[in-house]
């Protein structure tokens, strides 16, 4: 005999309850008629991953256990069928108070109307973008749980997400009967993440010698992006099934219910490449941000450099041309081949696309500070002017239509202060804030050569990848004029911020010492920059988010 589960990789978005419900209850429904009698949704589904500060408010909690009760009622029909929603848990119905002695990260297991089972996580995460000790005590119980009828009956081990990273708590679920674990997980993206989760659940189900099925969460939460990929492995550890990425899916599997280690069938999506995971995270991480966020449409300056190309073809890949308005904002030091390039790039995307002189309130900036600055030369005070032009026009268009401005730094200028406050760090959302200058390049050459959204011709000009990269903020000037090449600077940055190497040690694996000692001093007092600059997509373990808390008052530096 065999029994269907599905697992629903679904999309949620944080505090709409009844949004979510409905998502749930739709996709049971849906799997229930497909024959499936186990579905299972990602970690904390009923309120979106991660709600943060919300979890604090009594109300909250109180309004998702009426969300849990919600779901349950509706699916009341359904006989047979069984549906793990997470959710957070606690509180004291009398007094409408939540301690966190008394509120948990749980999932429930609901039946024909009612709560059968509750487990809470065991095991929660404290690094990189997770708080979870901020909001929830740890769980102490077992759940294991029967799911089918008659001679169809097989036993689930219920874990949520961080327990099954750990021994203990899969364990437990062995010795307490299960057949098979249910893992429910809402784990952010970075590069290379997915073929990690695989593996060490291949090696959890070796340990306990028991499939495993692991549900994830798809989609964008502000900094962070789910990519969804959820999959089950047998008891040897073998992929035996794997949803796409970055999209929604129900994936079914079939459980042998014959045997006391069942064997799994389903579906395996096939791999992907780096490239396309990063761009996909780029692009969902933008789409949700903007449509959960209800933004009609996004604006940028488009400088006819490769790091406002780059978002720009992000942009149309994730909204549509319709939704993306350019300006080209040219200064005295634009060369023609900026603006002759950024009108190619917009006549090759469709958008909506203006130029907008910036000359005028130059020259009215200088002469009402000309009295101020007589006898000084020109430094970054005039170049900074430029930018913070930009960024007026920028926000007036933004303020007067309503479209939300993308900033274009990358991570390389986030973390050396090549950025302007108040100019083109100006904005609602930094694209590709945790993409370093070199993988810019990369994947504009990559999104030049694939065309995953079927947009047609080539959307970056060929100069605009080739040409030095410049903020033309000044005559002749070029990036590389004051940092080391980027590949150098990238590689310290990476060494130094994303994995926490010493500057002796970065210096003693063949590093210029005068490089290291430069770049890690502009990343240390250009921490009250980054501190004002919009939040951006993560796609590394590290970026300069969550997982980034430095004082900005340091005198620190090794």
């Amino acid at each position: 005999m065999t029994l269907k589960i599905c697992i629903a990789q679904l999309n949620f978005c944080v505090g709409d309850l009844e949004g979510n419900v409905e998502k749930i209850v739709t996709a049971a429904r849906t799997a229930y008629m497909n024959g499936a009698r186990l579905v299972l949704t990602p970690e904390l589904a009923i309120c979106g991953y991660a709600a943060e500060d919300l979890f604090l408010r009594p109300a909250f909690i109180h309004a998702c256990d009426d969300a849990v009760n919600s779901v349950a009622q509706q699916l009341a029909g359904l006989k047979g069928l069984s549906v793990v929603v997470g959710h957070p848990k606690g509180g004291d119905s009398r007094t409408r108070s939540v301690s966190i002695q008394k509120r948990f990260n749980a999932a429930s297991v609901l039946r024909e109307g009612a709560v059968v089972a509750t487990y809470a996580k065991r095991e929660l995460p404290n690094y990189q973008v997770f708080d979870e000790r901020r909001y929830f005590a740890p769980g102490s119980d077992v759940c294991v749980f029967e799911v089918g009828e008659g001679s169809s009956v097989i036993r689930v081990g219920l874990l949520i997400c961080e327990d099954a990273w750990f021994d203990a708590p899969a364990r437990l679920a062995k010795d307490a009967g299960a057949q098979i674990l249910a893992v429910i997980n809402a784990s952010p993206f970075h590069v290379g993440k997915g073929a990690e989760r695989e593996i060490m659940m291949g090696e959890r189900a070796r340990a306990v010698g028991l499939p495993l099925m692991y549900a994830h969460l798809v989609g964008g939460q502000d900094e962070v992006v789910f990519e969804g990929r959820s999959f089950a492995v047998n008891a040897l550890g073998e992929v035996w099934a794997r949803a796409p990425s970055f999209e929604e899916a129900m994936l079914d599997v079939l459980v042998s219910t014959e045997q006391a280690t069942p064997l799994l069938t389903a579906w395996v999506a096939p791999l992907r490449s780096a490239e396309s995971d990063l761009w996909d995270a780029l692009v969902s991480g933008l789409r949700d941000y903007v449509g959960k966020n209800r933004f009609p449409s996004v604006l940028l300056g488009l400088s006819g450099g490769i790091d406002s190309a780059l978002v720009m073809a992000i942009a149309v890949d994730a909204l549509g041309a319709d939704k993306v308005r350019a300006v080209m904002m040219p200064s005295p030091y634009t060369a023609e081949m900026s603006w002759l390039d950024a009108r190619d790039m917009a006549q090759r995307l469709g958008v909506q696309y203006q130029e907008i002189s910036i000359i005028p309130q130059f020259n009215a900036f200088k002469d009402a500070l000309a009295a101020d600055f007589a006898g000084l030369k020109e430094d970054t005070t005039e170049e900074n002017i430029q930018a913070r032009i930009r960024g007026t026009l920028l926000m007036a268009l933004s303020n007067k239509f309503g479209s939300i401005v993308l900033t274009t730094g990358n991570k390389s200028e986030m973390a050396t202060g090549y950025c302007t406050l108040y100019g083109d760090m100006a904005g609602g959302f930094a694209v590709i804030k945790d993409l370093a200058k070199t993988q810019v390049f990369h994947m504009a050459r990559w999104r030049n050569a694939n065309d995953p959204y079927a947009r047609g011709a080539e959307p970056i000009p060929e100069r605009i990848i080739t040409r030095p990269p410049s903020a033309e903020l000044r005559a002749d000037q070029t990036d590389q004029d004051s940092l080391p090449a980027y590949d150098v600077l990238d590689a310290i940055v990476e060494r130094y911020m994303e994995n926490d190497e010493s500057i002796e040690s970065i210096v003693a694996s063949g590093y210029l010492a005068a490089d290291v000692d430069k770049v890690t001093r502009l990343i240390k007092i250009n921490e009250y920059k980054r501190r004002q600059s919009p939040i951006g997509i993560r796609l590394t373990h590290r970026s300069f988010g969550k997982d980034w808390r430095y004082p900005i008052t340091n005198r620190f530096r090794a």
